[in-house]
């Protein structure tokens, strides 16, 4: 063999699409599986980006919830949409993990992605992407990547495991909708985390528990939730739901959403809410 055709393999081997993606169970690398994405979106295209980053099963909510792969394979070639991660987090088992951060379309409107990624043969697939609209930012944006305090994989683990894992996510999830109905929006200032943040179409994210439940109170009359899924890590750290919600405003009118939840272990051993995300649904 040539130096010139090992040198070829080597290459190939360190490619975007294949050296970017992979996963060693850090925020680290996940950031730069969502910077190279971004990046061969920006050079070759939306086509060639989700068909390389993409899970097999991964969605897009244009503006509902679509397989990404199919969706950008018939649309139209865009590159004019750009992003940059500045926060992301990952599960202890390094197996889910979510950056959010600005983006830009045509350089003229604005606002936030959100995305969640899975591993998939030790590389990061993008399982969930969505993102809101909203003025141009007057906000200083604050970079933030949270590295997994341990890590811990279950050396062992069926699908009964995780679907009796899921259950607790989904049970935490109703007695929240449930709370929603009887106590009002009140509710979620029970379910949120310190460090939440919100992402609402035409405003900023909204950063910190305080911030959130003053936002919820003041627009909200109303919320329920309807669960379409469910997926926790195997680390029993981190999960996250999708589903629809519909929202009745104080204003009087009644919007639906599709929403994304990201739901992280307390201490406690209680799950609340890090992410809360809603873009519009068409119903």
């Amino acid at each position: 063999m040539t130096k010139k055709i090992l040198y070829t393999i080597i290459a190939a081997s360190l490619s975007l699409g294949a050296y970017a993606q992979k996963s060693d169970g850090t925020t680290k690398s996940l950031v730069k599986a969502e910077e190279a994405f971004a990046e061969l979106f920006a050079k070759d295209g939306s086509k060639k980006a989700y068909a390389t980053f993409s899970a097999a099963n991964g969605l897009v909510f244009r503006p509902n919830p679509v397989n990404a792969k199919s969706f950008y394979g018939s649309q139209p070639e865009s590159k004019d949409v750009s992003w940059t991660p500045v926060y992301a987090k990952v599960s202890r088992s390094g197996d889910i993990g979510f950056t959010t951060g600005p983006f830009v379309m045509g350089g003229s409107s604005f606002g936030q992605y959100f995305s969640i990624w899975k591993t998939v043969n030790e590389k990061w697939e993008l399982a969930i992407d969505l993102g809101i609209s909203h003025n141009k930012p007057l906000k200083p944006t604050t970079v933030a990547f949270i590295e997994p305090k341990d890590h811990f994989m279950p050396k062992f683990m069926t699908d009964k495991q995780r679907a009796t894992g899921a259950e607790i996510i989904g049970t935490t999830e109703e007695t929240l909708n449930t709370l929603l109905k009887t106590h009002g929006v009140g509710a979620f200032a029970g379910f949120v985390n310190p460090d939440v943040r919100i992402l609402f179409p035409g405003y900023e994210p909204i950063l910190g528990k305080d911030k959130a439940v003053s936002f919820i109170n003041s627009m909200f009359a109303k919320v329920s939730l309807k669960r379409t899924k469910v997926v926790k890590a195997d680390g029993g750290d981190l999960a996250y739901t999708y589903g629809i919600t519909a929202i009745d405003y104080k204003a009087d009118l009644r919007e639906s959403f599709n929403y994304v939840f990201v739901y992280e272990r307390q201490p406690d051993a209680m799950w609340n809410l890090v992410a809360m995300v809603f873009s519009p649904a068409e119903r």
